[in-house]
């Protein structure tokens, strides 16, 4: 299979809505490895409807134990057990990715327990391997090299940017950040840039739909990155593609793709893709 991302969730935070796009979660396939990007709530279903087969799971990179980037994680696993998964799957996350794993396990004793005794199924626990993971070099594999970049994302501290290069090749997801200009080093003359973003004017639709008032829009503008800045970034790093994904808004249908467009016009002039869920992107 052509190196391509499939956006399996576009959205930023944990809700989801009537009709609306997926908490985050990506499916990177690069030099013939499947590597899944962040667990929010939808990524099994989304990686079925990709093709992939479940079994064939490989690598699984977590960016930060953000609830709409791990909630999945344990059922993705499980289902994939139960889909008839036998060689092991390593998980790279933070520091506390193992304990959500064990954690898991626990929670599951009873169903795990019984499948093994009733349906002759592998351990569970002895399938999955967690690396957890700081800022520097996470994996070296054939060609394949992933390194981790720590980014601003109060009030988490162990929150990840990751770059993989393979082959020639470089991709770079920014996970969840203020804007933070160390990026465009760590970016530089990517493939893909894939970066989160916000527009303002979407904020304050939020706030008027939550009620959370100025403590919301404080987080927000404190932990996230918006639509120009992304560019500014980008056109900075001199990447060959920028995707804007876990946007915020991304379930409001007074903001539309043009939206996005305008924010950017300025700042960035290169290839830009919106994400949406189910979208596979080429580089």
């Amino acid at each position: 299979m052509d190196d391509r991302l499939v956006i399996l969730g576009s959205k930023g935070g944990p809700a989801i809505r009537p009709g609306g796009p997926n908490p985050t979660s990506m499916l990177l396939t690069l030099g013939g490895r499947h590597i899944v990007i962040d667990c929010g709530l939808g990524v099994t279903r989304g990686l079925v409807e990709t093709g992939l087969s479940l079994k064939d799971l490989d690598l699984v990179f977590i960016t930060h134990l953000h609830s709409d980037h791990v909630l999945e994680l344990g059922p993705l696993l499980h289902t994939a057990w139960t889909t008839g998964l036998s060689k092991p799957v390593t998980v790279y996350g933070p520091e506390g990715t193992a304990l959500l794993w064990h954690n898991f396990l626990v929670s599951l004793d009873f169903d795990i327990r019984t499948r093994i005794a009733d349906e002759g199924r592998p351990d569970l626990a002895g399938l999955v391997i967690v690396r957890e993971y700081g800022e520097g070099p996470v994996l070296e594999e054939g060609t394949m090299i992933v390194s981790a970049l720590r980014v601003d994302h109060p009030p988490v501290t162990d929150c990840f940017a990751l770059k993989f290069v393979q082959a020639g090749k470089t991709v770079v997801l920014s996970s969840d950040t203020a804007y933070f200009p160390p990026l465009s080093d760590f970016a530089a003359g990517a493939d893909l840039l894939v970066h989160e973003a916000m527009l303002p004017e979407g904020v304050e639709s939020i706030i008027r739909r939550t009620g959370n008032g100025a403590r919301l829009r404080e987080h927000l503008y404190a932990s996230h990155t918006l639509a120009a800045d992304a560019g500014r970034l980008a056109t900075q790093a001199r990447v060959k593609k920028l995707v804007l994904n876990h946007l915020i808004p991304a379930d409001d249908p007074a903001f539309t793709e043009a939206d996005w467009r305008q924010a950017l016009a300025s700042v960035w002039s290169g290839p830009l893709v919106v994400a949406q869920d189910g979208l596979a992107i080429p580089f």
